[in-house]
């Protein structure tokens, strides 16, 4: 993949802003505050992507001040000073401007209020470092080369400890790798294979490989991981992620299960054994086929389907979504006692539709009847 170049110089500014969703309803919120557009918002400005978000970052507090003006629904999050505030169509993400320190390697930031040449200071990657003001003639404030190394597709980091403070880093790293095609600048690849994420918690690393797994180059992403040595892989591991990214990016599959879910089960192996017995399975009747996919979780078809499971096409666009025209009530009314034999009545009447022995409500309903007044064998007697 080709680095994607930015698409303006700073002196451009003033053409790009008025095409971003929302901004002067963002800066008439923001009137009278010290505010800035900045990181991701900023960066894909430069690159002419669109956005479903915009990122703020406040000077001297304000944040609470701001999300009261842009209205909507706002969850803050006072130990770091931000806020996400939506609208109906609008989402902006707030941020005092602040410094970070770290205890110790991998722990969370403890955070003070600065100024915004310590806020940019703090952040993962020149890229991401660079702020536009919002209440002043529009400018690019850069002071770590971030434009030059957008143009380069470059990632780099501002300070040599950055992925030991914070080890995500360097997950995030191949999230944006994957995503623009940017490349590691050399020093910040040195330090990147030097990364120890066992100094932060699972539930973090996992945060992030959820946010990979949401790509749309993610079979890149995590190929990054594994040649980085950050993620050990399983034979066949990246492949199965291709697959399982094209299968539940759309049709049918896409409502079976969450695709980055999924895409996260098949990079990690989880359920993987499952999912193979599964796709050797071979099911004579739609019936059994139902039978069978229904105790399995959406997640592990979606596996099974990537590993071979052709006869799952049928059930995910045809079979699952079969309905009676009957339902218990119609078996009350014919007489049939409330209890066990409703249930076996109405499964039996599923089952023949499926299979195509019946056909029309009439016909559903006489199955279902004859089901439900048949006497069930008892407890441990041959059938």
């Amino acid at each position: 993949m080709t680095p994607a170049q930015p698409n303006m110089e700073p002196e451009r500014l003033a053409e790009l802003l008025p095409t971003l969703p929302g901004l002067d309803r963002v800066r008439e919120a923001a009137s009278g505050l010290e505010a800035y557009l900045v990181g991701g918002t900023v960066r894909d400005l430069l690159l002419g992507r669109e956005r479903a978000d915009i990122d703020v970052a406040v000077e001297g507090g304000g944040v609470e001040e701001l999300a009261r003006r842009l209205g909507g629904t706002a969850r803050v999050h006072e130990r770091f000073a931000t806020a996400i505030v939506r609208t109906d169509d609008l989402e902006v993400d707030l941020a005092a401007t602040r410094s970070e320190t770290y205890a110790r390697p991998g722990a969370l930031p403890e955070v003070a209020h600065a100024g915004l040449p310590e806020d940019l200071a703090r952040r993962d990657f020149t890229v991401n470092a660079m702020a536009v003001p919002l209440n002043a003639e529009p400018e690019l404030i850069d002071p770590h080369g971030g434009l030059s190394d957008l143009g380069r597709g470059e990632l780099r980091i501002l300070h040599d400890g950055s992925f030991v403070d914070d080890p995500t880093r360097a997950l995030r790293a191949a999230r944006y790798a994957a995503r623009y095609g940017f490349a590691l600048e050399p020093a910040t690849a040195e330090r990147l294979r030097e990364t120890d994420l066992g100094t932060v918690s699972g539930e973090r690393v996992e945060a992030e490989l959820r946010k990979l797994a949401a790509e749309p180059e993610v079979r890149t992403g995590f190929a990054l991981l594994a040649e980085w040595g950050l993620l050990e892989l399983e034979p066949g591991a990246l492949d199965l992620v291709g697959a399982v990214s094209e299968l539940a990016g759309g049709g049918p599959w896409a409502t079976i299960a969450d695709r980055g879910q999924a895409i996260l089960a098949a990079a990690l192996g989880r359920g993987i054994g499952e999912s193979r017995r599964l796709a050797m399975a071979t099911p004579a009747r739609p019936s059994e086929a139902v039978e069978l996919a229904g105790r399995h979780s959406g997640v592990e078809l979606t596996l099974a389907r990537a590993l071979g499971a052709e006869w799952l096409d049928r059930y995910a666009s045809d079979w699952r979504g079969v309905r009676l025209e009957i339902d218990g009530d119609d078996l009350l009314a014919e007489g049939v006692p409330e209890g066990p034999a409703i249930g076996r009545g109405l499964a039996e009447a599923l089952r023949a539709k499926l299979d195509g022995e019946v056909s029309g409500r009439d016909e559903e309903l006489r199955a279902a009847l004859r089901a439900a007044r048949e006497t069930p064998p008892r407890d441990g007697a041959n059938s």
